[in-house]
């Protein structure tokens, strides 16, 4: 559905923006304008200011900046089209209906919504009653504070087939039935009651209304928990239990939790860990991962440490392969076997939780751990049939630079595992133990892993960075020749500001062109003497930058896939640029959800790959 600005526009105008932050933010007046600790990052000294006048909010700590749309997207976590309804909602404006048929189902779901409210509200009175006791009784073993569970929203469903149903008679049976309340037993007998004799709690959408309710069994019997049946509201594929108020924390955080079970959240959130949620007792959905995605871009998947908690985890992991794209992915933190969050945060407090999160495995990772441990791997064929369990594993990747990272990364660890014998172990390695990150460099030498690219390294520049990366090139395609023709169409594309640069490389693409076999030697002749020549005579120095070892038995093919990305890196920087300025005009000139969702989309790729173009000119095989 397209929305008008004109209509945006009167959204903003009736929004105070300062009330709207208020309701989460303590703010205070300063001046005609009003000042917060920003809540997108920490601090002590208030630096978020929030103009009523202009319509937006700007941190002069972290450069964080928007106006109502986008603190109810960014802070509450909700979709573009939510944050509208809301805000529309509370200003007193009516959202434009695309058609009558969504009219009817709009009004249709305000209904069932006045339905879950009145059950919600029936449920939480009879915990606090004399049949509650069982229940409360359950809730005080588990050491759930008062507090925990009035912010959860715990309730109680009476074990009797027509309670509920006489307490929502003005509802009307079908109404009961369709919200999944009343079970219909096809005109054999009478509707009752689909929870009975259970530990209530409400199921949430991103926007904080009630859609279905799950109840735990407190006594004897099957299921142990029974969730409401898919409805008009609810569908347990698409939710994920406590979203609406992970999504804001975990803003905060900067992270989200996925575990097991509604129980699972609420021992989380007690001990301090508010951005936790929890799928619907299936396993993860693809779904659910990308309402995962739009909160944290590597969620922690936390499932208990028996082999039913991994096995969910390997689940989840494959679902997720064909979703996976830059940046977006998934991490595993593994409990100790026999114990769920609550049993941990119980025995030994909050920090070892944490511990335990900050210690989570990349999905690389993990995928390689399992398939290696899958069988043995002792005879030529079992090493073979790994290969080809991790061949299954990239082939289902859709994303073309994801999938040829994960072949890097595997054929890495295979060929180190069965390989590459090292002739001396790094001295922190000898007399046993080893410490996880060290790789061979590219000359066959140990040596730690370089640490993340600071502000410093950012700082450079994109120019700068590209220049250095473009030099790596050149060098790379002097000392293979060969490797001209194979990289000539993109090279030619290449739009080099830099004139000395641009003629060895025009020179070189001409020499592919004209001579059938190109070498250095002959390269350096066309060259002749000058500038150029003096150049492309200090690239084919021994400690110049370059991707691979200079030494005449270099992997050919290596060189060709180094080459490849590096030159393609460099290409995408000018077209993310064009994309993401021509999609900030689009979603400027008529901003609505898919332009919205398109501008953030072309921004992370432009992040993506400013951070891949700042890891491959920070090579360390530069001496």
């Amino acid at each position: 559905m397209s929305l008008s600005p004109a209509f945006l526009d009167e959204l903003r105008a009736r929004t105070s923006l300062s009330t709207l932050i208020g309701r989460t933010v303590k703010v205070q007046k300063a001046g005609r304008e009003y000042k917060a600790c920003c809540p997108f990052h920490n601090e002590k000294t208030p630096s978020f200011t929030i103009n009523d006048e202009k319509g937006f909010y700007h941190c002069f700590g972290c450069g964080a900046h928007g106006d109502a749309i986008r603190w109810m997207t960014d802070q509450r976590g909700l979709p573009f089209m939510e944050a509208v309804k809301e805000l529309a909602a509370t200003a007193g404006m009516d959202v434009p209906a695309p058609d009558p048929r969504a009219a009817k189902r709009q009004e249709q779901a305000k209904g069932l919504h006045d339905v879950m409210a009145a059950a919600q509200a029936f449920f939480e009175e009879q915990l606090g009653g004399i049949e509650g006791a069982e229940a409360r009784a359950y809730l005080q073993k588990r050491a759930i504070s008062t507090a925990t569970a009035k912010a959860f929203g715990f309730g109680f469903s009476p074990d009797g087939r027509g309670r509920l149903k006489a307490a929502l008679k003005e509802f009307g049976e079908p109404l009961l039935i369709e919200a999944g309340l009343l079970i219909d037993p096809d005109g054999e007998r009478d509707t009752y009651d689909r929870f009975r004799g259970r530990l209530m709690l409400p199921i949430r959408d991103i926007r904080g209304r009630i859609i279905a309710f799950g109840g735990r069994i407190l006594g004897a019997g099957e299921p142990k928990y029974l969730n409401s049946p898919d409805t008009p509201l609810f569908d347990k594929g698409r939710t994920l239990y406590n979203v609406d108020r992970a999504s804001p924390a975990s803003r905060q955080a900067g992270r989200v939790i996925v575990v097991e079970g509604y129980m699972d959240v609420v021992a989380l959130a007690q001990a301090g860990f508010g951005e936790a949620a929890a799928p619907l007792g299936t396993a993860l959905t693809e779904h659910q991962i990308e309402r995962l995605w739009k909160m944290a871009e590597v969620p922690i998947l936390c499932f208990d440490g028996d082999a039913a908690g991994q096995k969910a985890a390997i689940r989840a992991a494959t679902r997720a392969l064909p979703l996976l794209r830059p940046g977006m992915s998934l991490a595993f933190a593994t409990l100790p076997a026999g114990q769920d969050p609550d049993d941990l945060i119980r025995a030994e407090g909050a920090a070892a939780m944490e511990a335990v999160l900050v210690g989570a495995e990349p999905l690389v990772e993990r995928l390689w751990k399992y398939e290696r441990a899958a069988a043995p791997l002792d005879t030529p064929e079992q090493r073979a049939a790994l290969k080809q369990r991790l061949s299954a594993i990239t082939d289902a990747i859709t994303h073309p630079d994801v999938r040829a990272h994960y072949i890097h990364a595997f054929r890495e660890r295979y060929d180190t595992l069965f390989f590459a014998r090292p002739a001396f172990a790094p001295r922190h390695q000898r007399g046993g133990g080893t410490r996880p990150g060290w790789q061979r460099d590219r000359r066959g030498n140990w040596k730690p892993p370089l640490p993340p690219a600071g502000n410093e390294a950012r700082s450079i520049g994109e120019s700068g960075m590209e220049q250095r990366l473009l030099r790596a090139v050149l060098a790379s395609l002097l000392r293979h020749p060969e490797q001209i023709g194979l990289h000539r169409e993109m090279l030619s594309g290449l739009h080099i500001g830099d004139a000395v640069l641009a003629e060895l490389l025009n020179v070189m693409i001409a020499a592919s062109f004209s001579k059938e076999t190109v070498e250095t030697d002959g390269l350096l002749t066309i060259l002749g003497q000058g500038e150029v020549y003096n150049m492309a005579k200090g690239m084919l120095r021994a400690d110049t930058f370059t991707f691979t070892p200079h030494g005449s038995k270099a992997d050919s093919d290596r060189v060709q896939r180094d080459l490849d990305e590096a030159i393609r890196v460099m290409a995408q920087g000018p077209e993310l640029e064009a994309a993401l300025a021509e999609a900030t005009r689009r979603a400027r000139d008529d901003l609505n959800e898919d332009s919205f969702a398109e501008q953030q989309r072309v921004r992370q790729l432009k992040l993506d790959h400013d951070r891949r173009l700042a890891e491959l000119a920070q090579s360390e095989d530069i001496v």
